[in-house]
């Protein structure tokens, strides 16, 4: 005669029940410590930010990757992923912050641009956004003291050089603090089914750097310039017929559909954001010092003024040549080196190319950063 299984399951029931209770207390338990230590964290990080901003002139954007979540990556045993954890210390990093000031960084907007995605990779949350229409109103916006800090696109791998941001360095006088690499992957959004298309809206770079996949997918349809790809996004939501590249952050942001995703031509497609501010970082170990210069319109005269850099065993990593306006023929040089303005060999380099350019301005000293995204 077989037993019950009845009584053998209800003992199951209550062993598993009994499991399921005993393990939702020790996670209450776990949220209330971890609460407590969080805010004790925040507490401590605002004190010791108040005690070096007492020393220093003016604020500073995080780092690439600040020391803390270094520390805190290198005690990770799993299961959670490291780039879990970089995000959960980047917000407490910033929420820190945002006790004793609020930052207010500029960006062109509107939000979700990539100046604002570019923005929030290395500022997290806790700080205020401001989007205005141009990159050079993020300019001005810092230059008169109504944003801490200003992120704008410097260059691009497929379009290089951003001439708008080049062009304001020649214009105010403000410091490069930063950079942040971002990878740009771009999203075709719209309302509409893909063959009822007959515009795409985007920035002039971001319609550059698909011009293969437009023409072989969407060759009927027009492609018009807007200030930012958040524009295009608006447009799009609003517009009949049209649609957008912008980021897949845009699209959800506006309510939009992804007709096609990833359609950059280069896979490898990065653009290169400045946090430009008051000052320039402080000496890393690991930074670069960006600078602008001209020399007279004479054979020879660039090469006598990279030389230098050489015979200072510097290594340059950007160099971009910019017209001067309302004059024929003549250039500023915009350069990128290791280093930062503040070690020897840097200050000796500037000291000798002082001697030869007719015009020398460091735009900074930063960190350098590792693409993301």
């Amino acid at each position: 005669m077989s037993k019950d299984p009845a009584p053998r399951a209800a003992k199951k029931a209550n062993v598993r029940g009994d499991s399921e209770t005993s393990l939702k207390a020790q996670l209450d338990r776990l949220d209330r410590d971890l609460v407590k230590l969080i805010n004790q964290r925040t507490k401590l990080a605002s004190q010791l930010a108040k005690l070096n901003h007492s020393a220093a002139t003016a604020p500073y954007p995080p780092e690439p990757e600040p020391e803390s979540i270094v520390k805190a990556l290198a005690q990770n045993k799993g299961p959670v992923s490291n780039e879990c954890l970089r995000s959960v210390f980047r917000e407490l990093i910033s929420d820190a912050k945002a006790l004793e000031k609020p930052l207010r960084v500029a960006v062109l907007g509107p939000v979700y641009s990539y100046s604002h995605l570019a923005a929030m990779e290395r500022f997290a949350g806790g700080v205020e956004y401001l989007p205005v229409g141009s990159i050079s109103a993020v300019f001005e916006e810092v230059n008169r003291g109504h944003a801490t800090f200003g992120v704008v696109p410097v260059e691009n791998s497929t379009d290089g050089r951003i001439a708008d941001t080049l062009d304001m360095f020649t214009r105010l006088r403000v410091r490069i603090c930063g950079e942040v690499q971002l990878r740009i992957h771009h999203y075709l959004l719209g309302k509409c089914p893909r063959a009822e298309i007959s515009e795409v809206y985007s920035r002039p770079q971001a319609l550059s750097q698909c011009r293969n996949w437009l023409l072989k997918h969407l060759p009927a349809a027009r492609p018009i310039e807007v200030t930012s790809t958040a524009t295009a996004a608006q447009l799009a939501r609003d517009k009949q017929g049209a649609a957008a590249i912008a980021s897949q952050q845009a699209g959800i942001h506006y309510g939009l559909d992804v007709l096609a995703e990833q359609i950059e031509d280069n896979p490898s497609n990065v653009t290169r954001f400045v946090i430009i501010g008051e000052e320039s970082a402080p000496r890393t170990g690991h930074d670069k010092t960006a600078l602008m210069f001209e020399v007279s319109h004479r054979p020879g005269s660039l090469a006598d003024a990279i030389a230098i850099f050489k015979r200072c065993r510097l290594n340059m990593t950007w160099i971009e040549s910019f017209p001067i306006p309302q004059t024929e023929g003549h250039y500023l040089f915009f350069v990128e080196l290791d280093g930062h303005e503040s070690e020897g060999r840097v200050k000796k380099a500037l000291a000798a190319l002082e001697r030869k350019a007719l015009r020398l301005e460091v735009l900074g000293a930063y960190p350098r950063s590792q693409p993301a995204g």
